[in-house]
């Protein structure tokens, strides 16, 4: 056929110059790297930076920027003293800081936002041009020059002084995430290497086949990073799961190569030959079972959750570089090592066993219904456990790490400023006249915020930072002052506004813009920590709440932000994308399924049995974290993540089977074609399967172990899927049920013809374990 010989192709050229094959590789996995950034220097901690211009929650950000501006990115400088009071010395050197950090590149301008009711505590705020969007290159080294001029500044004795707020966390949950990235590919490395040992008995195989993975991540990384630079978001799961994805896929392809090159040596063929005559029969599945990742991953292109959108693209640069790695560089490297890949083992013409596929097989198509049937009740009672699915997680790690410089300032913003302050619930105004006009409307606002029962407090012009204003007493200071952002930290000449108001009017700077027609309150909520679910489900009342304010005091415009805010939009967009992006992936990778199969038969069963593995999968997950663990629910992209992956990775093994029967059914009896085909894969399936579900176990262990639910959650989810898959699907129902069909299987193509090759004809004379060589 015209596509094998393409694939001939390829592996005659990957083996004729398989020393330019691998000296090119080297140079890329040594220059991409060293002239792109890195990965870990582009990712995103808060999930709300993935929201749609279009949010409810970007809204209320956009109806804030006249308090502060959302060109510039904000980050708080906090200071407390461990002596008391803040002493005339230790404000004198806070004045100083906040001139030094003004020199500081890209910092606009440094706002001084008073000091703390208790009078231990002071609160900068620089403003910095560069974008606040995740933790690029551009924010480590503000962060990093910010953090040095508090340094070289030299705090008084007893003086505490630390960054804080989103900016500094996500910088220091890089610096993390960067070792966490470290220790699960080495983790991943030393499993799948393991694991090799054991499968091929052979010190060699295991490094040819996982090399071109590990020269894969090496440069798929830079790249994806270099997409970050031209607008694309990465999220830290995108970072983590690039490397465990291409790392376990990769090995995947490697394996389905590499054992159908041992099987060609068994059965004869020289070295070369051997190579060439692989990448001609396996070239086929490993590029469509690409495909339908690739495929799957770019399905997700179509979801509004920038989440979601935006980590299809990464993965699929990271799928699209293994395959070419897989086609180029395993062969090349195959070729050149030969027959001592396999050493000690054997590898002469004849050698080999059925093994335990060659019985598996045989009870297979001698029992396909009962074999069927119990498959189907035991997935079927796992995926019940799906109704107690509960999602969870939706903040993203907003936590700042524990003894980290951000956690230092967070422990000051909740210890000295008010609850509202740390991690506040933002209800802002836009009004149609400017505030000073009718500020007695504010405190009315503020009162009818506090009596709602919704929140614990309720901050804003007329009690910042904890103190009280009259309605009089804010009039007759912004007539004397002029507006509270352009004054001074301390007093000037002359002033005879006591010191105590004075700081408590230059903090209404906060909640109220320069030009009065914009305010807005910081709440703490009643339903607990704006991170957790119950904050989320209060959020459709407390806009309400804000609606029906809004409506009383004639405001033109309103909005809630925050984090809560933010998440309850995640959770609406992301079931939104639920319905929008599954069918489309379905239709996809039915497509691809229909095309390598030949049949449109075949792709419906196989799509079943992976939606009715999935579902199992996740059942199982929910007995384990939820029912058993007493968690209070999954992370809230599980589902639609094991979906997708589990969807487009089972579909590599179907593939691979599927193939393999097709191939043998064009001239062997159906039955006698399956039993051959499990003896063949069998042993690639399962140790595909135990790279790809270890890998992802090592993800769930090292996030468990970082404190990470999300990451223990994906990581365990996935690894269940691809073994439940692995182990039962794909060796056992699918088998079973391509018994059952017959030549109905390869409908409409001339193999579903009666007396084509497809037909199950009488297989008389022959036994139904037939022996073929072990391997791929």
């Amino acid at each position: 056929m015209r596509i094998h010989a393409i694939f001939a192709g390829i592996g005659s050229f990957a083996v004729k110059f398989r020393w330019f094959v691998l000296v090119a590789w080297i140079i890329a996995a040594i220059a991409v790297p060293r002239a792109l950034p890195s990965l870990s220097s582009v990712t995103q901690g808060n999930n709300a930076n993935f929201l749609p211009a279009g949010a409810p929650s970007e809204h209320a950000l956009k109806l804030a920027a006249p308090l502060g501006g959302s060109t510039l990115t904000p980050v708080p400088v906090v200071a407390a003293s461990a002596q008391g009071a803040l002493t005339a010395a230790d404000q004198a050197w806070l004045q100083t800081l906040q001139e030094d950090l003004a020199k500081v590149p890209t910092v606009i301008k440094v706002r001084d936002l008073g000091r703390s009711p208790d009078g231990q505590a002071a609160q900068l705020q620089v403003l910095s041009n560069v974008s606040g969007g995740g933790t690029g290159s551009g924010l480590i080294t503000l962060v990093d020059d910010l953090r040095h001029a508090i340094s070289r500044d030299s705090p008084p004795p007893g003086l505490n002084v630390h960054l804080a707020g989103a900016v500094a966390i996500n910088v220091d949950q890089q610096a993390k995430s960067g070792s966490t990235d470290s220790q699960i590919q080495l983790l991943s490395i030393i499993f799948i290497i393991g694991l090799l040992l054991l499968v091929f008995r052979a010190l060699l195989a295991p490094f040819v086949t996982l090399i071109p993975a590990v020269l894969a991540v090496t440069i798929s990384g830079p790249l994806v990073a270099e997409a970050a630079h031209h607008g694309l978001k990465v999220s830290p799961l995108a970072q983590i799961l690039l490397i465990v994805l291409v790392l376990g896929a990769g090995t995947d392809y490697g394996l389905f190569l590499v054992f159908r090159v041992r099987e060609n040596l068994r059965a004869g063929l020289d070295k070369r030959q051997a190579v060439t005559a692989a990448v001609e029969r396996v070239g086929e599945s490993i590029t469509f079972s690409a495909a339908t990742v690739i495929a799957a991953l770019l399905s997700l292109l179509f979801a509004t959750f920038e989440f979601y959108s935006n980590l299809g693209i990464p993965l699929a640069i990271g799928i699209g570089v293994m395959l070419l790695a897989g086609l180029t560089l395993l062969p090349a490297l195959l070729a050149i090592f030969g027959r001592a890949v396999f050493w000690p083992s054997k590898t002469g013409a004849g050698t080999g066993k059925t093994g335990v596929w060659g019985r598996v097989s045989s009870r297979i198509v001698r029992h396909p219904v009962p074999t069927l049937t119990a498959g189907l009740l035991v997935f079927g009672g796992l995926a019940l456990a799906v109704t107690a699915y509960t999602p969870a997680g939706f903040g993203g790690d907003t936590t700042a790490p524990a003894g980290s410089d951000s956690a230092a300032g967070a422990a000051i913003l909740s210890a000295h400023f008010p609850n509202t302050s740390a991690n506040p619930t933002n209800i802002i105004y836009q009004l149609r006249q400017p505030a000073w006009n009718d500020l007695p409307a504010l405190e009315t606002a503020r009162s009818q915020l506090q009596a709602s029962g919704l929140f614990t407090a309720v901050t804003g012009p007329l009690n910042p930072n904890g103190g009280a204003l009259t309605p009089a007493q804010l009039t007759a200071l912004h007539n004397r002052l002029g507006p509270p952002q352009l004054l001074p930290a301390v007093p000037p000449a002359g002033t005879s506004v006591p010191p105590a108001v004075y700081q408590l009017y230059r903090a209404t700077g906060l909640y109220i813009s320069p030009d009065g027609r914009t305010v807005q309150f910081e709440t703490g909520l009643k339903a607990g920590d704006p991170s957790t679910t119950a904050a989320m489900n209060a959020i459709p009342a407390v806009r309400a709440e804000a609606a029906t304010v809004a409506k009383g005091i004639g405001a033109a415009d309103y909005g809630v932000g925050g984090q809560a805010p933010a998440i309850y939009d995640i959770s609406s967009i992301s079931n939104s994308d639920l319905a929008t992006v599954i069918p489309i992936a379905i239709v996809v990778i039915g497509f691809l399924l229909a095309l390598v199969m030949r049949s449109l038969v075949a792709p419906l069963y196989l799509i079943f049995s992976v939606g009715l593995s999935y579902l199992a999968a996740l059942g199982l997950s929910v007995l384990l974290f939820v029912d058993v663990a007493g968690d209070g629910g999954l992370v809230f992209f599980l589902p639609f993540l094991m979906f997708i992956f589990l969807l487009a990775l089972g579909e590599d093994y179907n593939i691979l089977v599927m193939s393999r029967i097709r191939e043998e059914a064009q001239r062997l009896p159906l039955k006698e074609a399956v039993s051959r085909a499990l003896v063949a894969t069998g042993t690639t399936v399962t140790s595909a399967g135990l790279v790809l579900g270890g890998t992802f176990s090592v993800f769930a262990i090292v996030g468990a172990q970082q404190g990470s639910t999300q990451f223990r959650d994906v990581g365990a989810g996935l690894a269940l899927g691809v073994l439940m898959d692995t182990f039962l699907v794909r060796t056992l129902l699918v088998p079973s049920t391509v018994v059952l069909l017959g030549r109905w299987n390869w409908w409409p193509s001339k193999m579903s013809r009666p007396g084509g090759n497809g037909d199950d004809v009488p297989d008389a004379g022959h036994q139904d374990a037939v022996t073929a060589p072990a391997g791929g």
